[in-house]
């Protein structure tokens, strides 16, 4: 198993972001010049992957699954996953702490990044300018700013950048912007999402491995630049449950409600944001909520009409759970969860009287004219549409996701959700708790991705 012994203070040195903050152009001129360009041939991409929890460890068994993949090596900052690591995919994978190892191997065309949040940005720079494309697991970024800094980072370097909200990449999710285009449930009028959970688990209360120590944990390289503390093993196996790691519930969650909500209307965010929520359950030391609801006001534009979006995440859900959207027509709904449905009910075309209260002659008057323009009124059914439609036993929108981000690799043509997809979708999910934090609403501007 290889380590770099590097203290906090060199480390951090390393992981100073100023440099992409202003005058990224200057540093990256400097530092991919010596950088080893893209080595996969057409049929073979080389792959690392930086950390591998849960999610980084689905998304390297679902990468290697995908034709012509193969992987090279782990980081990780806790041990057992480096020896779990071998143990899955063989003794003779590279193993390490320190992700820059990843990075400086010729060998490794692409990584996967699947760190806690506070690493997300610095870790997907990196590889960029050391000449390597990378699977970003969301969301993208803890802010804005870090968020357009990877956009120049992504465009100065012309690297690949596949942010993973997997729902774009979904068949269901194509289906479901077909029927939109189509009008087939008339205007837009109001989208509604959730995503409740109700289990320990899924409110991010995981379990700790038992010799969990700095023995076995690299503590100052999981801190990075966020706040020194002394060992907690909590802190890094439930590391969403802390601001200083993670984005809480809109970053895990929200985010993958705006992505997807996005991709089916074409839209690419809010202007206004507003964010209420609490710890309402799970008093368990977390500092973010286990209760966030967000309401959005998206105006026209040429993809769609103007409409407001209601997002609701409930980590102590006594109806059991689940997760979905329903986009609310004039003439119908569609709902999208693990399958696409679509009621079409058209409003019938006689308004309807409310003449009670007039005079006698004048209902009278107004019923026979009313009558002679609909004749029908009362006595023709409404005609109701509706469709349901599933995905093939099996299916995996993760596999299309990686299987996109793979083929991009190979051709170098654009993936479906790149570093301004991703900001367009991550930005309005943190300043959700920016919003519910300070009490009160964030103007966003979704074309410049910036606030005001």
């Amino acid at each position: 198993m290889a380590q770099t012994g590097t203290s906090r203070r060199e480390f951090l040195s390393v992981a100073t972001t100023a440099g992409l903050a202003a005058g990224a152009s200057r540093l990256l001129r400097a530092e991919t010049s010596n950088q080893p360009q893209l080595n996969a041939s057409a049929d073979h991409v080389r792959l690392a992957t930086i950390g591998l929890g849960g999610q980084g460890l689905y998304d390297t068994r679902t990468a290697l699954s995908v034709p012509g993949v193969e992987l090279i090596g782990v980081a990780d900052v806790y041990d057992g996953r480096l020896v779990h690591a071998k143990e899955l995919f063989g003794a003779s994978l590279v193993t390490t702490r320190d992700y820059r190892d990843m990075l400086a191997r010729p060998d490794v065309d692409a990584v996967i990044v699947a760190t806690p949040d506070h690493w997300h940005r610095q870790i997907t720079a990196d590889a960029m300018i050391a000449g390597k494309d990378v699977y970003l697991e969301k969301p993208m970024v803890r802010s804005p700013a870090e968020g357009r800094q990877l956009i120049d980072v992504e465009r100065q370097t012309g690297r690949i950048l596949q942010v993973g909200s997997q729902r774009v990449s979904s068949i269901l999710y194509e289906k479901a912007r077909q029927l939109i285009a189509e009008r087939a449930i008339g205007d837009l009028i109001l989208v509604e999402s959730w995503w409740d959970r109700n289990s320990a688990i899924g409110a991010w209360q995981y379990t700790i491995p038992p010799d969990a120590s700095p023995e076995t944990v690299d503590w100052d390289r999981f801190l990075g630049t966020a706040p020194a503390r002394p060992f907690e093993a909590m802190r890094l196996f439930r590391w969403r449950n802390y601001r200083d790691y993670g984005t809480g519930v809109a970053g895990d969650l929200f985010v993958h409600l705006f992505s997807g909500m996005h991709y089916i209307l074409g839209a690419t965010g809010p202007t206004r944001i507003f964010a209420s929520g609490g710890i309402r359950h799970w008093h368990d030391g977390r500092d973010v909520p286990d209760v966030l609801l967000g309401i959005y006001d998206y105006p026209e534009t040429s993809a769609h009409p103007a409409f407001n979006l209601f997002l609701r995440v409930n980590f102590a859900d006594g109806s059991g759970g689940g997760s979905g959207f329903r986009f609310v027509g004039s003439e119908g709904v569609i709902t999208v969860g693990d399958r696409v449905e679509m009621a079409r009910r058209p409003r019938p075309e006689a308004p309807g009287l409310t003449v009670e209260t007039f005079p006698s002659a004048m209902q009278e008057e107004i019923r026979e004219a009313y009558d002679a323009r609909y004749p029908d009124v009362g006595r023709t059914l409404q005609p109701e549409h509706s469709q349901v439609f599933v995905a093939p036993r099996g299916y995996s929108d993760s596999f299309d996701h990686l299987q996109n981000f793979f083929g991009s690799v190979r051709s170098r043509a654009p993936v479906i959700e790149d570093a301004t997809f991703g900001l367009r979708a991550a930005g309005p999910a943190v300043l959700s708790n920016v919003s519910q934090e300070e009490s009160r609403p964030i103007i966003w501007n979704p074309e410049t991705m910036d606030e005001g």
